[in-house]
This record gives structure tokens, C-alpha cells and sequence, in this order.
């Protein structure tokens, strides 16, 4: 069969079901060739599906959405609403007239769904949208008229209808925002669909197996009279006889046609479909419900997985806001499908809808949830209030299932429900004891067990999973209280150990189960990171489950002769426990910054600048200073953790065949704190620093390598590693080595540990007064060797490439040039020096520094680079970098030029680069989608000192910055997370201008004069608000406020001032009256 022939049976198909179509609708019974006709059809497909092409099966689903339009029309006209409004009941007795009319939107539907299941992947954007408007038009119809009735036909209708629709929604080919709604209203009569009969009452399946005899099960309650059969008992072959002489008497009723057309289906059911093992027809007719409902609820889940942020805005309607646990008949929700549906299957559908819902958009829209008793609501409920009742509901509705359902796979599921739901919910907004709750309640289910043999590792396995999401939330003051409680009791009372801490070591300890034992040590990394106050109590039993990990990797078990075999799995997951233990003992709080960051610490940027949250360091949350006081005393800050550790284990791991064992001992000492390590022993201090460097120089597996650099740069961070040269020394030659692995992952932290040491390596040139000049060779090679490995990681990748512009900065800022005739010479063509500033050194460091690598560094020295361009060298790379790198590494840029402009003894006005450096940053400023970035491009600006400094940039950088703040409140926020930095980055402008305002008056410049002006009116305002807002209040404590306000009045003053001599200066005497006036109101703002 071609495709003209294909068109041409179409097209007499049409013709035929038109012709039957326009006469049905006065005599019921030409609905039957209309069937007969799609029948036909069907088999024709059938036959020719592997011959038909995607145009051939197009034009089918043509005809067919044409016929189910055509008969749609007919059912309105069949429902229309008339001055007697009938009841569902009543309507549902009229449907058989017209069954069917049913039928043919069942068979339609019936073979759309096979066309979409067989080449709807192919079918353009307009015959998808085509289908779901036809598809919508039905739903709309069943709900407006409330057609759903419980009978064989109309379920067979509903079923076809909710597959098709099933299987449209599973490859959406543009957008259904605007039908989610009416189709979740739709769909939602179905949830209930069958259990709405007083006959049959809808019972909890929880804690009970589907027609299981004495189970638990919850039943709602019913007022109807249940119906009871007391007919004789018949075989099954009889009892279809029976209905078959039933069928043939009604068959020669002609009123009754329409019934036996309808039940014709049923006809040819073999035996079994009556057996006594699946029970009455009744039964039958139950399961063909269940299927409705479980396609109804498919469809919602598709829905969601269609449109999840559309679909965000129907949780109010499909779950529970109260009394989750009240069986409550006909309530159309997922969570009491989930509870009270009698069939698996549905309860499954209602288990995977909810996972589906509760991921993706929803973990972010569910945070303004916020829980409020119901009565404090009243009559109108928030958003917030609504999803919080929701959550409170969940939480209740699911914690109910863990402890009362016994079929497995569906536990599978609620587990995975529960961990969705730990993960989504804001429990700062909700009641306090809400998580506490949630700890306990599965602390005691693992504690208890399951009784599934076939499933006991998994359900276990979930149970602990859903525990190490409830403990990795942030931290909870009540959890921690409950935590701390049970352990100071459990561990000092041998015969009363239980509790959270408790129940996770014993199982960590059940070596004979990998699995599980590698869980429980995933939750107890996690109580160690989001709660460190309580490892030093627990410390005693982790360190003894560790060292059982790494004494010995096989061993039997005291109860039999089974050797158990430890993995480098089991041993790494105990390892990271040992380290983020640790951390917590320790106080680890990240990397130590050496920086003084003086160019973005003002009086109107104090209050802006935020605390980074290193995720490698543990969850300490807020402490008064009487708490910290307190701590210290008790606590002696992992000392002796450490040293048991460095005593006890890791001999044992850091030569470890496995190098992922190797990597996790390692990366135990990033977490060391400077505390720490320089209160060990000379001989421990040792066996860290030498550990560190050959696993860094000699290990041949990159991870191991790659860890070790990171550890190396935590530690270069140390105040006090800048004392000494031996340990600095050995650094900067171990990391150097690694900055040319062949290996990115090897070359990042390396590149990372290079910046931190040129940091440090600052501090230990830069602190001590310069002294005698002797023999600085070794000095020179290594600034040479520091600057010229982070000018070639300059071309490497961004990651590399930021930390490298990093470690520039840090160079740039303490290379001092010697000669002070730098400010009398013009600068050199192409170089940018001054004819007579080629000796550059280095502020010395201390004397009898020890040696490094057959050199001494010696106390002080003039550092005479063989290269004498290399400050050039570094200003083209950070105009490479800033043109051609992402964001951090453009941030990072402006972070070394501000390090770059503090160095006094580079005399920038001389220099030919200035005014493109000053042009980047101006632009960065102004037109960086990025508010990090302009915030330290203005701070960056804000650090020379004087007009003198910024050269023939000055009056580009004044009206710069003017301009950038007069059209900051034009600027629009394409990134959400811009909108936390707007503040900050307004507050830095402010202090940025009104330091270049105060040097305006300094200069000649006569262009830049007129300028100012030209804007008096906008700086008046301006600094009117500024005057404005000095008195208001913040958070800062009375004593620092009032510091504070007082070094804003002088900047403002200052700034004022300056201008009123430019405005002096230019016979603005109007002008300058106003600003003097600004200037004595602040004198009076208290």
C-alpha cells in the first residue's frame, strides 16, 4: 500500500463516517458501522504499519483527532445543560444511551495513542499541539459536566483517553503552560475514580498485601448501606452462561441495543477472567478502575516532568494542607492514594508522582515555605502557609509509611520520597522539632529492622541514606542538643547505648556488610561536618573503628570463621571520616587569608563584606564569645587528636598500595589548622611538611599529587610558614615541579598552592626593615623562578589562569625598586621603565635563614632580576588574561592590579601601560554583567593614593565613575545572583568616587573642572542622600557605629571640601554656597 492509496481509503473512510456521524445523532444505532469502519481501519494498519511512512501515519492522526472532534460536538449536544440540573448519579444512569458514542472516542483514542506510541516522536510541533487541544477539549468536557461515571464502558473510554494522553505528554514538543492547570483539574476526578460506591470502601494498603486476609488496613468510613449477596454459590462456567443468556434477552429489546453493544466487549473474556481466584465481576470491574486511576496519576507525573515550573503552582491541589493520616472518603490527593488506595499499583504511581513533583524547581520554590499553626491563618492562606502545611503534611503522611508498610518496592520508594522531601524543605521555617522528629523516627526503623529477606541490605541501605540527607541539612540547635544528650548518656552507660551517634557505629563496624557499612560512615561524615561539637566526645570510638579499617584488610569475624575482605572503598570512606573528625576537633575553618585586603575595607563597604563559606570546612554555625572562651578551655583545639592520628594511622595509609587511600590520607592534612601544626613536635612538623613533599614530587598517580599541592598551599597559608625558609623553600620546589604535570587536575591546585605561597612568600620579605645588602643569588632565583612559572601558567586554562594572575599580584606588590630618579625620567619606549630604574630588589628577610637546596637565603639582599621587563611582561598578561578569561579570572585581574597599585615604589604616571589598565578597569566597571567583578574594579581604582598617582588617567577615572554611579539604577540584573552584590556594589562606588572627588582640587586640569560643574546639580543630590543616610542606624555595635559614622562624615568632608575649591576655583560662587552648607550639616549630624 502506497501512499496515494493510503490517502485514497482515508479519504473514503471520511466520507462514510461523516455520512454515519451527521444521522447518529437521531438513531443510536448508527453509531455501530462507525465502529465497525475504525475497526477496519485498525486492521488495515495493523497490516501496513511497517510500510507506513510518517506523512501516511500524519494523516491519520488527521482523520482521527477530525473524528473524535466530530463525535465531541455530538456529546456536548447529548450533555447540554437544561433548567434541571440533574446530579452525577442521575446523569451517570443516562450515559448506556448513548454507549456507543463512548465507544467510538474509545477505539479513537485507542489507535491515536498507537500512532503517537509508533512514530510520535516524528511528528511535527502543529499535529502535537493539534492533538492536546482535542485531548484537552475531552478533559474539559468530563469535568464541566462531571461524566465520570463507574461502569465497564466508560472505564474502557477512560482508560484509552488517559493513555493517549499519556503518551502525548511524554514527548512534549512545546509548551503546555497554559493547559497544566485544566488538566490537573481534570485528572484529579479520577484519583477516586471506582472507590466512591458504598459497596466498596476505599482501605488503607498500609501495612497490608492487596487481599490479604487479617491484615492491617485503615477503611474509610461509609454512611451508605453496604450491600450483601446472598445467592446460592455458582461455578464460574455457569455464571458466564447466565450472563450470556442475559446478554441475548437484552439483545431483543431493541431499547436495550445500545447496552448489549456495549457489553459485547466482555463477550469473548476466557474463563479465567471469571475464575474463582480473581472473584466477582465486581473484582473485575475494580481492577479496570485501578487502571484508570493509575493512568490518571501517570499523567499528572508527565505533567510535571513536562512543565515542572508551571506545575509548581498546582501543589495546593493535589496535596493535603491537614489531618494527612484521617482516612477521609473521596479525597482527591496523591497522599491519600499513597495511604489509603487498595491497589498496589496505584499507590506505586502516587509514590513515583511525588518523587517526580518534589525534584527539580521545587527545591527552590518550597524554600519560602513556612509553617504556621492553622488557626493563626485564618481565613485567607498565604502561599508560604500553604506549602508549609503541605510539607508538615508530607513529612507526617511519609514517616507514617516507613514504619507501617511491608511491601518493599514501594518502601523503595518512600524512602526516596522522604530523602526528596529532607532535601526540599526550608526546616528554619518550619516547627523546631519537625527534624529531630524526622532523625528519630528513622533512626528507630533501622534500629528495628525489616523483615524482607530478600531486601534487608537495600531498605536498609535507604534507611541510612535518608538519615545522611536529614543530618546533612543545615545544622540544627535541637539536633545537636538531641545528639550530644544521647551521646554523653550512651557512651558513659554501657547497658543504655542507643541514639543516632550510637546506631550509626554500629553499623559503620558490620564489615560483613559492605554496603551498609559504608552508609553509615557517609552519615557519620556528615554528622562530623554539619555537627563538630560533638566529635570530641565520639572521638574515642571513631579513631577505634578507623584503625579496625586499617590494621589489618582481612580478618575473621569473632562469631565465625568467615574472612572478611575490606576494600580500598570501606578503607577511604573511613578515612574521610577520620579527617572531617578532625576538622570539626580541630575548629578547621578554611584556608587561612594573609591578605589584608586594605583596598576594599572602608567605612561604607565594612558592613558588605561577606563571610566565604569553604565547604571543606565544618558547620560551626553562630557562637557568642563567652561559648568560644569556653571551647578553647575545654577543648585542646585536636592537638592531641592529631598527634594520635599522625602516631597512629597514618603510617599505616599514607604508603598504601591504593592510591585512592592515599589521596584521602593526604587530603587529611588540608584540614590541619596553623594552631595545630605549629604546637606539634619539631619531629611531627617534620613528617607532615616531608609526607607532603614526596607524594607531591614522587607519587605516580596525579590524585595523590593533586592532593598533596592542595594541602601544600593550606598550609603555605600559616602565618607562621612565613618564618621559616626551610619549610617555604621546599614548597615553592615541590609546587613548581607540579605546575608542569601534563595533568589539568595536577596543575590546578598547584597553580592554587603557587598563589599562596607568593602571598606568603610576601610577608616573608616584606616584614622586617631592610638591612645590610649582601649576596642575594638565591634570593633571585627563586622570585625568578616564582615569577616566571606563573607567567606561563598565565596561557593555561581559566582555573590555572586565575590562580596565576593571583600569584602575580602578589609578586607585584612587594618588588621594591631601589632608585627614586624614577620620577624624574620619562619612561623607556616599549618598556615603560625609566632610563635609570633597572635595579630592582626585595625588602629583606630575617638573618641566619637556613638553606635551601645548597643556597641560603640570606637576611637581606637586592633582588636583580636578569630580566628587567618582567613588570611589563606582567601587565600584558593581565591585559591577556582580563580579554580572554571567565570571570574569576577578570575578578582576580583587578584583585592583583589593586596589589600592583599599592606597591609605592612604581611610580605609575611614568608608566605607558597606566592608562590602558586604568581604561580596563573603567570598563570592567561599567559594562561587566558581573557585580563581584565591578566591585573590585571600583576598589581597585580607589587604591592610589593621590591625582598624582593616576597620572593623565585621572580626569577618565572621575568621569567614569560619575557616570557609572549617575545610571547604576538603570542597570538591569540578568543574573538572579547579582541581586545580593547591589548593595555592596553601590556602597564601593561611594567610597571609590568620593576618594577621587577629594583629590579633584589637587589638579589642573581644567576639562575636568568644567565637568564637575557641569554634574554640580547630580553631586549636590548625591551628596545629600549620603548626608542623609549618615544618621541612620545599622547593626554594628553602638562603639563601632559610631567609628564608623565618623569616618563616613570624613570622607564625605574631604570630598565636599575638594570640590569646593574646584567650584572657588571657577568663580562658582552659588555653587560653592550650596556645598559649603552641605558641609556644615554635617557637622550637626549626630
Amino acid at each position: 500500500m502506497n501512499s496515494s492509496s493510503w490517502a485514497l481509503i482515508l479519504d473514503s473512510f471520511t466520507k462514510m463516517m461523516d455520512f454515519f456521524l451527521a444521522k447518529a445523532t437521531s438513531n443510536d444505532a448508527l453509531y455501530k458501522p462507525v465502529l465497525e469502519c475504525l475497526e477496519t481501519l485498525r486492521y488495515i494498519v495493523s497490516e501496513n504499519q511497517r510500510k507506513c511512512s510518517v506523512s501516511d501515519d500524519i494523516q491519520l492522526v488527521n482523520f482521527l483527532l477530525r473524528i473524535i472532534a466530530r463525535s465531541h460536538m455530538d456529546l456536548i449536544s447529548f450533555y447540554r445543560p437544561s433548567g434541571n440540573q440533574k446530579s452525577a448519579i442521575e446523569m451517570g444512569k443516562k450515559l448506556p444511551r448513548y454507549g456507543s458514542l463512548w465507544e467510538v472516542q474509545t477505539a479513537s483514542f485507542t489507535m491515536l495513542g498507537e500512532v503517537y506510541s509508533r512514530t510520535g516522536a516524528s511528528f511535527p510541533v502543529d499535529i502535537w499541539r493539534s492533538t492536546i487541544q482535542v485531548l484537552r477539549k475531552m478533559m474539559d468536557l468530563l469535568a464541566s459536566k462531571n461524566l465520570v461515571v463507574e461502569d465497564i464502558v466508560m472505564s474502557r473510554f477512560y482508560a484509552s483517553l488517559l493513555h493517549c494522553l499519556h503518551l502525548v505528554l511524554m514527548d512534549p514538543k512545546g509548551s503546555i503552560s497554559e493547559h497544566v492547570s485544566g488538566f490537573v483539574a481534570s485528572l484529579r476526578m479520577f484519583f477516586i475514580y471506582g472507590l466512591t460506591g458504598g459497596s466498596q470502601l476505599m482501605s488503607a494498603a498500609v501495612g497490608c498485601k492487596e487481599k490479604e486476609p487479617g491484615s492491617l488496613s485503615l477503611k474509610f468510613t461509609s454512611e451508605e448501606t453496604k450491600r450483601t449477596n446472598n445467592t446460592p454459590y455458582r461455578p464460574p462456567h455457569l455464571r458466564k452462561r447466565d450472563g450470556l443468556t442475559t446478554r441475548q434477552a437484552k439483545a431483543q429489546d431493541p431499547q436495550s441495543a445500545a447496552d448489549y453493544d456495549s457489553s459485547m466487549v466482555d463477550v469473548t473474556s476466557s474463563d479465567s477472567d471469571y475464575s474463582d481466584n480473581d472473584g466477582s465481576l465486581k473484582d473485575i470491574n475494580s481492577s479496570r478502575c485501578s487502571k484508570v486511576r493509575v493512568s490518571a496519576i501517570v499523567c499528572v507525573q508527565d505533567l510535571c516532568q513536562a512543565d515542572p515550573k508551571s506545575f509548581t503552582t498546582q501543589w495546593t491541589m493535589l496535596l493535603p494542607t491537614n489531618d494527612v493520616l484521617q482516612p477521609r472518603k473521596f479525597e482527591a490527593t496523591l497522599m491519600a492514594t499513597l495511604l489509603f488506595d487498595p491497589y498496589l499499583k496505584a499507590r506505586m504511581a502516587s509514590a513515583s508522582a511525588l518523587a517526580v513533583m518534589m525534584d527539580g524547581p521545587a527545591t527552590v520554590f518550597l524554600q519560602v515555605a513556612e509553617y504556621k499553626e492553622s488557626t493563626k491563618c485564618g481565613s485567607f492562606m498565604a502561599l508560604s502557609s500553604s506549602l508549609g502545611q503541605i510539607l508538615m503534611q508530607l513529612h507526617t503522611g511519609t514517616l507514617y509509611l516507613i514504619h507501617h508498610e511491608t511491601n518493599s518496592r514501594l518502601l523503595v520508594l518512600v524512602f526516596k520520597i522522604l530523602m526528596l522531601l529532607i532535601s526540599c524543605t526550608p526546616y528554619s521555617r518550619m516547627p523546631r522539632e519537625l527534624l529531630p522528629r524526622v532523625i528519630l523516627s528513622l533512626q528507630a526503623r533501622i534500629e528495628a529492622g525489616f523483615p524482607f529477606k530478600s531486601d534487608q541490605t537495600g531498605l536498609k541501605v535507604a534507611a541510612i541514606s535518608s538519615l545522611t540527607a536529614a543530618l546533612s541539612v543545615s545544622p540544627s540547635i535541637q539536633v545537636k542538643d538531641m545528639i550530644l544528650e544521647e551521646a554523653s548518656a550512651g557512651f558513659v552507660e554501657a547497658d543504655k547505648k542507643s541514639g543516632v551517634l550510637f546506631t550509626l557505629l554500629k553499623h559503620s563496624e558490620r564489615v560483613n556488610n559492605p554496603t551498609i557499612c559504608f552508609e553509615a560512615l557517609q552519615a557519620l561524615r556528615a554528622v562530623s561536618h554539619n555537627y563538630p561539637d560533638l566529635m570530641l566526645v565520639s572521638w574515642g570510638q571513631i579513631s577505634a573503628i578507623v584503625h579496625k579499617f586499617l590494621r589489618r584488610e582481612t580478618w575473621k569475624e569473632q562469631a565465625g570463621n568467615t574472612v572478611v575482605f575490606v576494600g580500598e572503598k570501606m578503607v577511604t570512606a573511613a578515612i574521610k571520616v577520620l579527617d572531617e573528625c578532625l576538622r570539626a576537633i580541630s575548629g578547621f575553618r578554611g584556608t587561612e587569608d594573609l591578605s589584608d585586603g586594605k583596598f576594599l575595607d572602608t567605612p561604607f563597604t565594612s558592613d558588605c563584606i561577606r563571610t566565604k563559606k569553604v565547604s571543606s570546612a565544618p558547620s560551626y554555625g553562630p557562637q557568642s564569645l563567652d561559648d568560644t572562651k569556653e571551647e578553647r578551655n575545654t577543648c585542646p583545639s585536636g592537638i592531641e587528636q592529631w598527634a594520635e592520628t599522625i602516631e597512629k594511622h597514618m603510617p599505616l595509609i599514607l604508603w598504601h598500595t591504593s592510591a585512592m587511600v592515599r589521596t584521602a590520607s593526604v587530603t587529611c592534612f588540608a584540614g590541619i589548622t596553623s594552631s595545630v601544626f605549629f604546637t606539634l613536635t619539631k619531629e611531627k612538623q617534620d613528617f607532615v611538611v616531608s609526607s607532603l613533599i614526596s607524594a607531591a614530587m614522587h607519587d605516580k598517580v596525579p590524585s595523590v599529587r593533586s592532593a598533596a599541592c592542595r594541602a601544600i598551599g593550606v598550609i603555605s597559608c600559616f602565618q607562621k610558614t612565613s618564618d621559616s625558609a626551610d619549610i617555604l623553600g621546599k614548597f615553592i620546589h615541590a609546587v613548581e615541579i607540579n605546575t608542569r604535570d601534563p595533568v589539568v587536575s595536577v596543575r590546578i591546585p598547584a597553580s592554587w598552592a603557587l598563589a599562596n605561597i607568593c602571598d606568603s612568600f610576601r610577608h616573608f620579605v616584606d616584614d622586617f626593615p631592610l638591612k645590610q645588602l649582601t649576596d642575594s643569588d638565591t634570593n633571585s632565583q627563586l622570585m625568578e623562578l616564582l615569577t616566571e612559572c606563573a607567567l606561563h601558567l598565565t596561557k593555561d586554562g581559566d582555573k590555572i589562569k586565575s590562580n596565576a594572575v593571583r600569584a602575580l599580584g602578589n609578586l607585584a606588590r612587594f618588588v621594591r625598586y631601589t632608585s627614586l630618579s624614577c620620577v624624574h625620567n620619562k619612561p623607556v619606549a616599549n618598556t615603560g621603565f625609566s632610563s635609570t630604574c633597572n635595579n630592582v630588589t626585595m625588602f629583606p628577610a630575617r638573618s641566619n635563614l637556613e638553606a635551601f637546596d645548597g643556597g641560603a637565603i640570606n637576611s637581606s639582599y637586592p633582588a636583580s632580576l636578569k630580566d628587567l621587563d618582567w613588570l611589563e611582561r606582567m601587565v600584558q598578561a593581565f591585559i591577556s588574561c582580563v580579554t580572554t578569561g571567565n570571570v574569576k579570572v577578570q575578578w582576580n585581574v583587578c584583585h592583583a592590579l589593586s596589589n600592583l597599585f599599592l606597591n609605592k615604589t612604581i611610580q605609575l604616571q611614568h608608566m605607558d601601560w597606566a592608562p590602558s589598565v586604568f581604561g580596563i578597569l573603567l570598563l570592567l566597571l561599567r559594562d561587566s554583567s558581573n557585580f563581584k567583578i565591578r566591585i573590585q574594579a571600583a576598589a581597585a581604582l580607589a587604591v592610589p593614593a593621590s591625582a598624582l598617582d593616576y597620572g593623565k588617567s585621572f580626569p577618565d577615572i572621575v568621569q567614569g565613575l560619575e557616570h557609572v554611579m549617575e545610571n547604576l539604577g538603570l542597570d538591569q540584573i540578568s543574573v538572579p545572583s547579582n541581586f545580593k552584590y547591589r548593595i555592596a556594589l553601590e556602597k564601593q562606588l561611594t567610597a571609590t568616587i568620593l576618594h577621587v572627588l577629594s583629590l579633584a582640587s589637587a589638579t589642573d586640569h581644567q576639562p575636568l573642572k568644567d565637568f564637575l560643574v557641569k554634574k554640580a546639580s547630580f553631586l549636590e543630590d548625591w551628596f545629600m542622600m549620603l548626608c542623609s543616610s549618615l544618621g541612620k542606624t545599622t547593626a554594628q555595635p553602638e562603639i563601632e557605629s559610631d567609628s564608623l559614622g565618623n569616618q563616613k562624615k570624613e570622607m564625605i568632608s574631604k570630598a565636599i571640601q575638594s570640590l569646593i575649591e574646584v567650584y572657588e576655583g571657577k568663580n562658582q560662587h552659588t555653587i560653592s554656597q550650596k556645598f559649603k552648607k552641605l558641609h556644615s550639616s554635617i557637622i550637626l549630624i549626630s
